[in-house]
């Protein structure tokens, strides 16, 4: 059994250190331990740290394309080098090195696909007051859309099986925290929390520059994200919304007409004919994007399969490992006997 611990890396030459120096050499269950960091475009010697303090593998992009494409790189290598469980953490060292152990525990025990780290946010002294509000609201947010319990969505320090990070995929550009939850969510993927620990600030966020520029982005984020994986649900919504208003402004004409007042309440028919014509559209733009990610998921599915023969091919994998194949050997195992 194998983990890669990754880290995402812009800048971080000063605090690159003391991260690695915080992170487990030896977790029960797992036979090797490797380390990757993705240079993200940094512009100080990030990558020399990394590689001086004895990091397996660095991963160095040209110039910044941010956190999404930074992890997503990530993902790519770590698989490809022949990692059975991923984690993720933060080069600034927010996060306990000594918890990654309870991080891989669940999937270790083959409890969940992706676990979760969350945070004390509520008495982590450097969050403001607004933050923490918002924090919980975010998750909130991204529980109802994610029909998940994770109670701190935000969180980077997370875990993956080799089989969920094959399956994942981020389209946005600016994090991929929340977008991973979702799409996990609605893929019907074991996803777990477990409580962790954080350590003092060593510098400031440099995900956002400003709470409501982060509040509009995350927001975005779910939206768009729900939008692709239930565009039925919620267009048909806004669909009979917009119908249903129709229909109550036709009925208050038809009432004006039957008094034999009929002609001074045209505004109403008018109102009450544009109101059904876009709600119908709506409701057809549901449908040709839930046809849209029917043919999503097909792709994913085939995307799944040809990322799984090439990075098992790559790190010399045997497919008879994972769940999915292990069950269809079996069935072709008693098959034989029978």
């Amino acid at each position: 059994m194998k983990l890669i611990i990754q880290i995402p890396c812009y800048n971080e030459a000063e605090t690159l250190e003391v991260t690695l120096n915080d992170l487990p050499k030896h977790i029960d269950g797992i036979d090797e331990i490797e380390y990757l960091i993705i240079d993200d475009g940094s512009t100080d010697n990030t990558a020399e740290v990394a590689k001086k303090w004895g990091v397996h593998y660095v991963v160095r992009f040209r110039r910044n394309k941010g956190l999404a494409k930074g992890f997503m790189a990530g993902l790519d290598a770590c698989l490809k080098n022949g990692a059975d469980i991923i984690v993720n953490t933060d080069a600034d060292n927010q996060y306990c090195g000594d918890d990654i152990e309870a991080l891989v525990r669940p999937i270790l025990d083959k409890k969940a696909h992706i676990v979760i780290g969350e945070r004390p946010i509520d008495s982590t002294e450097h969050f403001s007051p607004l933050k923490k509000k918002l924090q919980h609201f975010g998750s909130w947010v991204v529980r109802k859309a994610s029909k998940t319990t994770v109670p701190d969505a935000p969180s980077g320090f997370r875990a993956y099986s080799r089989d969920a990070a094959m399956r994942i995929n981020v389209i946005n550009d600016y994090t991929y925290t929340l977008e991973t939850i979702v799409q996990s969510g609605r893929e019907k993927m074991a996803v777990m929390s477990v409580p962790i620990r954080t350590n003092p600030e060593l510098r400031e966020s440099r995900l956002f520059h400003s709470m409501w520029g982060y509040i509009k982005k995350s927001m975005l984020t779910i939206i768009r994200t729900y939008l692709m994986y239930r565009p039925l649900y919620f267009f048909f919504m806004i669909g009979s919304i917009l119908a249903l208003a129709g229909i109550g402004f036709f009925i208050r004409y038809f009432v004006f007409f039957c008094a034999g007042n009929g002609a001074g309440h045209l505004q109403s028919l008018i109102l009450a004919s544009t109101l059904l014509i876009v709600g119908f559209q709506t409701i057809v733009v549901g449908l040709l994007g839930d046809v849209i990610s029917a043919n999503r998921k097909i792709l994913q599915d085939v995307q799944y399969h040809v990322r799984k023969m090439d990075y098992d091919r790559v790190s010399g994998k045997d497919e008879a490992c994972y769940d999915e194949v292990s069950d269809i050997s079996d069935l072709t195992k008693n098959k034989d006997k029978s």
